[in-house]
């Protein structure tokens, strides 16, 4: 047997094992892109179903039908990074927020995994993902506001680094202004993060109410991604917001496919539905780029 085809051979097998295997890690083997689609179910009243199996889902790339080879349900750990925007404009506001952060830390699942990130003129990493709470909690309240925002040098950063952590995964990110420091524009930024696809839940506040560039931005990566993004007019909004991407997070499924092999680098369409035919708002991934 050539080494190609013995390679070829290799990579069925791999995947036919993961096909019938719900709930394993996902294994990267080099040559193979597997796109991770992350899905949330609702029906038309706003409640969220679980307890759908691999064969409840369809995904179609482009417009095809493609084998769902990794499957996670809503009751697997998700592991969650927050962003915390600590630039000067933040003073005043940041104890809330500390609160606030605090509170959501403690809605998510003991299993569930927290990394906590400042960022001002750069991206800090103020704890690596954890299960200890105490740890996380420690994380931020140590943070302090000063500094320009590199919002987007942020994102695509802390986007890169959560990427490659293994299993369900989330950015929770948090701003009160427009960017004033990056070396990315908001379009780099915003197509790394759609490259990545790991879903971005983002929540404005402050002067980043009044960009609607930004707002567009924070938007559109949010939808691209399956995530949701989040305006905070009112002080007493923080808490509901983070509670809503919380409860987002404990229903989240799963889905890795095989990229189809194309010369194409445009982007391309994913979609996601539901077998059994009932009227459900997914939430989900929108598309990606091939590399």
């Amino acid at each position: 047997m050539s080494r190609a085809l013995l390679a070829g051979s290799v990579i069925l097998l791999l995947a036919a094992f993961a096909a019938g295997q719900d709930g394993d890690a996902i294994v990267y083997r080099s040559g193979v892109k597997l796109i991770e689609v992350y899905a949330t179910v609702l029906d038309h009243n706003g409640r969220y179903i679980d307890g759908l199996d691999r064969g409840a889902f369809e995904i179609r790339d482009e417009g095809r039908a493609q084998p769902i080879l990794t499957f996670e349900d809503t009751s697997r750990p998700v592991a969650c990074a927050m962003v915390l925007d600590t630039t000067g404009s933040m003073e005043y506001f940041l104890p809330l927020l500390r609160n606030s952060a605090l509170r959501f830390l403690d809605s998510l699942g003991a299993k569930d995994e927290i990394a906590v990130y400042t960022f001002s003129e750069s991206l800090s990493l103020r704890q690596e993902f954890t299960t200890d709470r105490a740890a996380a909690r420690r994380a931020i309240l140590r943070t302090r506001a000063s500094g320009r925002t590199a919002l987007f040098d942020a994102l695509a950063q802390a986007g890169r680094e959560v990427a490659g952590h293994h299993g369900k995964k989330a950015l929770v990110v948090f701003t009160d202004g427009d960017d004033n420091s990056s070396s990315l524009n908001a379009d780099a930024a915003a197509r790394q993060l759609r490259k990545l696809g790991v879903p971005v839940f983002a929540i404005g506040e402050g002067e980043a109410l009044d960009s609607r560039p930004l707002l567009r931005t924070l938007r559109g990566v949010s939808a691209a991604t399956g995530g949701g993004a989040f305006e905070v007019r009112r002080t007493s909004d923080v808490d509901k917001v983070f509670n809503a991407i919380a409860a987002d997070l404990q229903h989240t499924y799963l889905l890795v496919y095989k990229a189809p092999s194309t010369a194409d680098s445009h982007w391309r369409t994913i979609s996601v539905s539901v077998r059994d035919g009932a009227e459900y708002r997914i939430r989900a991934r929108e598309g990606y780029f091939p590399d």
